[in-house]
């Protein structure tokens, strides 16, 4: 008994008191700080299962709009380059030269009264040689003989001043 007598002195000293209590308090504060961490582990990772399916989503979309860039940069290039030769192909450049020809025609007949007898004077003339170039063995082995477009408008030119050469 007296062992426990000596236990129990020490036991109800106000130190040993203050120290017990401190020491639940300690264990208490203890197993909260444990159950509040396992909570935030299980936060934690369900917040990484949310932002990885979140990322799986994004990066999906993000492929599908560089799919989707890809394929329109392509179409554009497609497009430019189909512009291009439209605008290139032989008899373009010339139409267009054409019309912008005819629209000064016409403003010259209505700006200008002496200029519509002296252009079809011209015209006629014009037709003549063109005639001239076009008639005989030479212009015939043209027709023949396919050349490139630009040797043809030389050889034009050239038969043009030969025939306007003689005429005049």
């Amino acid at each position: 008994m007296e062992n426990s007598s000596w236990i129990m002195g020490i036991v109800t000293t106000p130190f040993v008191g203050g120290l017990l209590l401190g020491l639940f308090f300690c264990a208490f504060i203890y197993v909260r700080g444990i159950l509040r961490c396992r909570e935030l582990t299980r936060e934690i990772n369900r917040l990484k299962g949310h932002l990885h399916t979140k990322m799986e989503i994004d990066s999906e979309e993000n492929e599908r709009r560089k799919q989707e860039t890809t394929a329109l940069k392509q179409e554009r290039d497609n497009l430019r380059i189909t512009v291009q030769s439209l605008n290139q192909t032989p008899g373009r450049k010339e139409i267009r030269q054409y019309y912008i020809y005819q629209t000064a025609l016409d403003i010259m007949f209505e700006k200008a009264p002496g200029f519509a007898p002296a252009w079809q004077v011209t015209i006629k003339e014009a037709e003549r040689l063109f005639e001239k170039s076009e008639q005989g063995v030479v212009p015939l082995l043209k027709r023949l003989m396919p050349t490139s477009a630009n040797r043809q408008v030389e050889e034009y030119e050239k038969i043009s001043r030969i025939s306007h050469d003689a005429a005049a």
